[in-house]
């Protein structure tokens, strides 16, 4: 799967050098800009699905009263049949829902390893520092950084599927403070996505157009990190790792 990310040198250059030479705040606000992340994010083979998105500050555009995580869920419940990569679609959706957010459903193409946010720019630098490929990176203003990888989700013997322990409903991420792998069943925001209260956004530290590594080979880094995060000391064999059934 790595292969489809690769050979778009062009378009690598242009959506590069068009991120980092825009800011967030820029880029929430600008209607085009939003549809061009969207579009690059599908380009490289995530499939997205409406989400909900800030009303009145702290609160959610879904009806739900009491809300658990406003701006931070797909607003249809058939989100994973719903997910697509189709330009056509994705910019209707766009263009007739200007303030949605845009989740992308893991365990099909990619799966996401979400850290704390300091834990994961430590992972990142030493990662990036030691040669290691490093893919599709963000980082969100409530304190998580998100990385992107191949899935180990849908191997096509279904007896080699890896659940994981710590990949729970979206909705229980404060009963994992920790790693969480998002795989089959799962979603994550991707940018441009607004968050609760002023200017919190979810951006790109590395762009969709970085090829997707193993998981695997990102882990080892992400629980060292995030043990130091927390003062402990890293179990790589018990709950950060997959676990099989």
């Amino acid at each position: 799967m790595s292969a489809t990310f690769g050979g778009r040198t062009g378009r690598q250059g242009k959506l590069s050098q068009w991120l980092l030479g825009r800011r967030p705040k820029e880029d929430a606000a600008d209607d085009g800009g939003r549809e061009a992340l969207l579009l690059a994010a599908a380009a490289a083979g995530l499939p997205l699905a409406p989400a909900a998105h800030p009303a009145d500050g702290y609160r959610c555009s879904c009806d739900r009263v009491g809300c658990p995580t406003p701006a931070r869920h797909p607003v249809s419940f058939a989100w994973q049949t719903q997910s697509t990569t189709d330009r056509a679609q994705l910019e209707r959706w766009a263009r007739h829902q200007p303030e949605a957010n845009f989740i992308t459903a893991t365990g099909m193409v990619h799966d996401v390893l979400d850290v704390p946010l300091e834990a994961g720019r430590e992972a990142l630098d030493r990662l990036l520092g030691t040669g290691v490929e490093v893919g599709p990176v963000t980082e969100s203003d409530d304190g998580r950084m998100l990385f992107f990888t191949l899935t180990r989700g849908t191997p096509e013997d279904e007896d080699e599927w890896w659940p994981c322990a710590l990949d729970c409903h979206p909705e229980t991420m404060d009963e994992h403070p920790g790693l969480r792998w998002h795989c089959r069943g799962s979603y994550v925001l991707v940018p441009p996505a607004r968050l609760p209260g002023d200017d919190q956004q979810v951006r790109w530290v590395r762009g969709p157009e970085h090829p997707l590594p193993d998981p695997l080979t990102l882990l080892e880094a992400l629980t060292d990190a995030c043990a130091r995060h927390a003062g402990t000391e890293p179990d790589h064999a018990s709950a950060a790792w997959p676990l099989r059934p």
